[in-house]
């Protein structure tokens, strides 16, 4: 695996012409495998002899991954994405209140607010830079960010500096120091943000945590808590904020796409749903491990591997989505895609991301339909990672 990252789908065609389910080497020289094909991919994920508790990661367990590894959070972070059966569900249980279909609709009214105070700051960027702004930091990333934090109960004032150490915790190219100080620095924030909510409870989903920890201390243990919010930080606005980032950059080069939402014969649910199939937020994410030798698609991925969900190739998938995969199409209909997970460690947050992104756009485009790319799409600078798939810098002229 390239730790710098890149665009994935050149590389993830060629994988996908050799079968679903591939050996590779992670960072460190680890031995690894990937599950590329959306079919082999879907069994996967829903396998039940397949495990996310790094317990079943035997090269670590054997000593053979060392501090700092790039990837070691993905395994040992204590939450909902590291944990199995009866523990997995105590503790998605203890969150899954705040991401329902009925308690996403009723922040609607907020993430619309949100969404236009934000397009304010947007134009005032442009106007200050003639005529050019960068949707993704104007726009893209104080939307979920915003969202997530207020859910949580992060102050204002803990934002950027929390965008900043998620988005080294993801990078793949990271020095072995940097990363321990980014996950150190990372506990010290959102440890300070659970203490300002103890001594001051509110409205909010870590003082939920913290009262259904005080009520029952086996409900959810100190380091399960700071595991739990690190986890809800940054999968709960990384991936909407490359949601949102990749749908603007499909929806600029694919005008005619564009054309037919704007002309009400296609919607922006369409735009979202296909931008998750053709250009996945996420493009490969660590970790589970097969608690026995398991044969996928004619495979052998050995008990103890680390192995990634390669959700950016399966959405590419011609054998599932057909010879047009490669192809931007909002009206293609019916689209299945794997983007947001499947079987029990399904997206939490899928309902909350749908609708930040269709708001999102639906308000961006209505104020301004001519918004165009200010640079070729070739010369926008990717994540230096192959977890997160999109760009670091997304200039936009606001009137084309």
């Amino acid at each position: 695996m390239d730790p710098s990252g890149g665009c994935p789908h050149a590389s993830n065609a060629r994988l996908l012409d050799r079968g679903a389910v591939t050996s590779v080497i992670l960072p460190g020289e680890v031995e690894g495998m990937a599950v590329l094909g959306h079919d082999a991919l879907k069994e996967f994920l829903a396998h039940p002899d397949v495990a996310k508790d790094a317990r079943h990661f035997s090269a670590l367990q054997e000593g053979a991954i060392a501090d700092g590894w790039p990837l070691k959070t993905f395994a040992t972070v204590q939450g909902m994405t590291t944990a199995d059966g009866a523990d997995h569900r105590r503790l998605r249980s203890l969150v899954s209140k705040a991401f329902t279909t009925r308690r996403v609709e009723e922040l609607r009214p907020r993430v619309e607010a949100l969404t236009a105070s934000l397009l304010d700051g947007l134009d005032r960027a442009a106007d200050a830079g003639g005529g050019i702004a960068d949707l993704r930091t104007h726009f893209a990333l104080p939307l979920p960010m915003g969202v997530i934090c207020e859910l949580l109960g992060v102050g204002a004032e803990h934002h950027d500096r929390l965008h900043h150490l998620s988005n080294r915790i993801v990078a793949t190219d990271i020095a072995p120091a940097e990363a321990v100080a980014a996950n150190r620095e990372m506990v010290e924030v959102l440890s300070a943000a659970a203490a300002a909510r103890m001594e001051s409870p509110g409205d909010d989903l870590i003082s939920a945590l913290i009262a259904a920890r005080e009520a029952d201390g086996d409900r959810l243990g100190p380091h399960e808590l700071i595991g739990t919010l690190m986890l809800m930080v940054i999968a709960g606005h990384e991936t909407t904020l490359n949601l949102i980032t990749n749908a603007v950059r499909a929806l600029c080069t694919h005008r005619h796409q564009l054309d037919l939402v704007l002309s009400g014969r296609a919607s922006w649910a369409d735009v979202v749903e296909e931008t998750l199939r053709w250009d996945s937020p996420v493009s490969y994410f660590p970790f589970r491990y097969p608690t026995r030798d398991l044969t996928l698609d004619g495979t052998v991925i050995p008990k103890g591997t680390p192995v990634l969900a390669g959700y950016s190739a399966a959405g590419r998938d011609e054998k599932v989505h057909g010879p047009d995969a490669g192809r931007f199409d909002v009206t293609r209909g019916g689209t299945r895609h794997l983007s947001l997970g499947h079987g029990a460690h399904y997206c939490l947050g899928a309902p909350l991301a749908r609708m930040e992104s269709t708001v999102a756009l639906a308000q961006l485009f209505a104020r301004h339909p001519r918004l165009d790319l200010a640079v070729p799409e070739a010369e926008l600078p990717r994540h230096a990672s192959f977890v997160g798939n999109s760009v670091r810098a997304l200039p936009v002229r606001l009137h084309g």
